[in-house]
C-alpha cells in the first residue's frame, strides 16, 4: 500500500513523518536546529541547518517506518511562515542568514511605508497588514544592507523564497524554484485577489521581480526528489503553510469553520470560502488551492507568543523545568489570584499589530506565587485568542459554532477547559493533533490521487469536546481585566 511522507518544518525543530495511505502515522524523526539572536528583536536561521535537518530527519523517518523510499507515493511539505531566505540561484548557497518571522528589524521601515500612506494599498491587494512578520520587508533589508546583493539580484542571479520555496530548491537538486497559493500570500507581494505577484507592491518596496518563485496550486504536482537524496524519483505533491496547512488537517472544508494552533505562537484560522473579505485588524490569506479548482480563502489571527511564553517560564526564568510542568503547577492555584501576563515578548500581533509592545505582568501582591504566574501564562493563551476570534467574528460576519484545536498545548485540559469558557463556546480537541504534518499528508494525497476531501472528512475523530462552564459575569470581568493589562504593554518602546 502507498505511503506519504510529510515534511514539517517548523521555527525550533524540522521533522518527517510517514504516513499510510489511511492517514495513520508510522513513524517520526525530529531534530532541533539553533536559533540566533543577533540584536534585540532580530531572530535568524541558518537556512543550510534547516535544510540538513529536514534531510536527516526524512532518512531516519524513512528508516523507523521500515520502508523503502520506493514505497513512498509522494511528499508534502508544511512549513513555518513569512521566514525569509535568499539564496545564490546557481550554486544554492544561502547569502544570508534567513530572517524568521518573529524578527522585529524592518519595524521602522513598515512605520515609513504606513506614513507614506502605502497601508491600504498593501492590505486592499494582500489582506495583510504593514508589519515586520511579512516576508515582503525583509526581503527589502537584505537588498540594503548585504553588500553587492541587490545587483545580483537584479541580474537575476538571486532567489527568494519562503522556507517551502528553499527546501523544494534543494529537494529538486538546485532546479526548481516553486512555491504555493499559501506560501505566496504570506509575502506582502502576492495578490491575492488576481493570485500573482502584484508589480506595484514589488516596486514600493524595490524588489526585481525575477527573485520570486513561481506559484502554484497547493495540491498537485510541484516536482520530483532528487533521485540521489533517498533512490527514487519521489513526486511532491502537498505544498501549504503550516496554518493553512492545520485548517485543512482539521477538515475545516466549510465556511465558518475555524482552527486554533497553540505552537510557538497561537494562529486561529477560519475558512471564508472562495471570496476574500476584508478585516480589521485580522488577516485575509489563501488557505489552499487544489488544482483545478477556485481558491479558498480564510481569515486569521495570528499570535506571536503562547507556547513561547512557557518556554521563557522555563529557560528564562526557571520556574519550572519541563514544560509539561506547567499545567500542575497552575492548579495549584484556584485562579491566577489577579495576576494578569500580556506576552508580547516580541510585539503584539493581531488585532493589535504592535510591535512596540513588550510583555507586561501586572497584579502582582506579595501572595503571589510562582503558581500564580503559571496559571496567568496559560490563561494568556486563551485570553489571546478570545481577543483574536472577536476580532474575526466582526469582520466575517459569521458566528463561530466551536473551535478545532491542535498543537502542543493542547494536551493541557486547564487550557482547553479555561478556552471554552472564554469563548462560551465549544472547543473539540481531535485524537490527532498533529494536524499540520497531517494536513500536508493530505494535500499530497490528493495530488497524488490517494486522498480526496470525503476520506479526509470521515478520517477526523473527536478526542474530547470542552464545554463552557463559567459564570457570564466572572467571564466578562475576567476579560475587562485582561483588556486593562494589554493597553499597558502597548508602545513601551516609544514611550521610553
Amino acid at each position: 500500500m502507498p505511503h506519504l511522507l510529510a515534511l514539517d518544518q517548523g521555527t525550533t525543530s524540522s521533522r518527517t513523518i510517514v504516513f499510510d495511505e489511511r492517514g495513520a502515522q508510522i513513524a517520526v524523526a525530529q531534530q532541533e536546529f539553533e536559533q540566533h539572536y543577533p540584536k534585540p528583536g532580530w531572530v535568524e536561521h541558518n537556512a543550510e541547518e534547516i535544510w540538513e535537518s529536514q534531510l536527516a530527519t526524512m532518512r531516519s523517518a524513512i528508516r523507523r517506518a521500515k520502508v523503502q523510499a520506493s514505497d513512498i507515493a509522494a511528499i508534502g511539505i508544511t512549513n513555518q511562515r513569512e521566514t525569509t531566505v535568499l539564496w545564490d540561484r546557481r550554486t544554492g548557497e544561502p547569502l544570508y542568514r534567513a530572517i524568521v518571522w518573529q524578527d522585529r528589524r524592518t519595524a521602522e521601515l513598515c512605520d515609513r511605508l504606513r506614513a507614506d500612506g502605502h497601508n491600504e494599498t498593501f492590505h486592499r491587494k494582500t489582506g495583510l497588514l504593514l508589519d515586520p512578520y511579512f516576508s515582503g520587508t525583509k526581503i527589502a533589508w537584505l537588498l540594503e544592507h548585504v553588500d553587492g546583493l541587490r545587483r545580483r539580484a537584479e541580474n537575476g542571479e538571486v532567489c527568494f523564497g519562503t522556507i517551502d520555496s528553499w527546501l523544494i530548491y534543494r529537494l529538486s537538486g538546485n532546479t526548481d524554484h516553486l512555491t504555493d497559493v499559501s506560501n505566496a500570500s504570506r509575502t506582502l507581494l502576492y495578490n491575492i485577489h488576481e493570485l500573482d505577484w502584484d508589480d506595484e507592491l514589488l516596486g514600493i518596496l524595490d524588489i526585481p521581480r525575477a527573485m520570486m518563485p513561481e506559484v502554484k496550486p497547493s495540491a498537485g504536482r510541484f516536482t520530483e526528489l532528487d533521485r540521489g537524496l533517498l533512490g527514487a524519483d519521489i513526486p511532491i505533491t502537498g505544498v501549504a503553510g503550516d496554518q493553512q496547512a492545520a485548517l485543512f488537517g482539521q477538515a475545516c472544508f466549510d465556511t465558518g469553520m475555524a482552527k486554533n494552533t497553540y505552537g510557538t505562537g497561537a494562529f486561529i484560522v477560519m475558512n471564508i470560502g472562495e471570496k476574500p473579505a476584508s478585516g480589521e485588524g485580522v488577516l485575509t490569506t489563501l488557505a489552499w488551492q487544489l488544482e483545478g479548482q477556485p481558491a479558498v480563502y480564510a481569515m486569521e489571527a495570528s499570535i506571536f507568543i503562547a507556547g513561547a511564553a512557557v518556554q521563557w517560564l522555563r529557560d528564562g526564568l526557571g520556574l519550572i523545568k519541563t514544560a509539561a510542568e506547567v499545567e500542575d503547577l497552575a492548579k495549584a492555584v484556584d485562579d491566577s489570584g489577579g495576576v494578569y501576563f500580556v506576552p508580547a515578548l516580541t510585539g503584539l500581533g493581531a488585532p493589535h499589530w504592535d510591535p512596540y509592545a513588550r510583555g507586561t505582568i501586572v497584579g502582582l501582591t506579595r501572595g503571589t506565587t510562582r503558581a500564580h504566574l503559571a496559571r496567568a501564562t496559560l490563561e494568556a493563551m486563551a485570553f489571546q485568542t478570545r481577543d483574536g476570534i472577536e476580532a474575526m467574528q466582526r469582520n466575517a460576519n459569521l458566528d463561530l459554532k466551536e473551535l478545532r484545536v491542535d498543537g502542543g498545548a493542547v494536551k493541557n485540559n486547564l487550557l482547553l477547559q479555561f478556552q471554552a469558557d472564554l469563548l462560551e463556546t465549544p472547543v473539540l480537541r481531535p485524537k490527532v493533533v498533529e494536524t499540520t504534518a497531517l494536513g500536508a499528508t493530505y494535500l499530497a494525497g490528493i495530488g497524488a490521487d490517494v486522498f480526496d476531501q470525503a476520506s479526509i472528512r470521515s478520517h477526523w475523530q473527536l478526542d474530547q469536546r470542552f464545554k463552557p462552564a463559567m459564570d457570564r459575569s466572572e467571564r466578562e470581568r475576567r476579560y475587562h481585566e485582561w483588556r486593562r493589562a494589554v493597553e499597558r504593554s502597548k508602545g513601551w518602546i516609544e514611550s521610553s
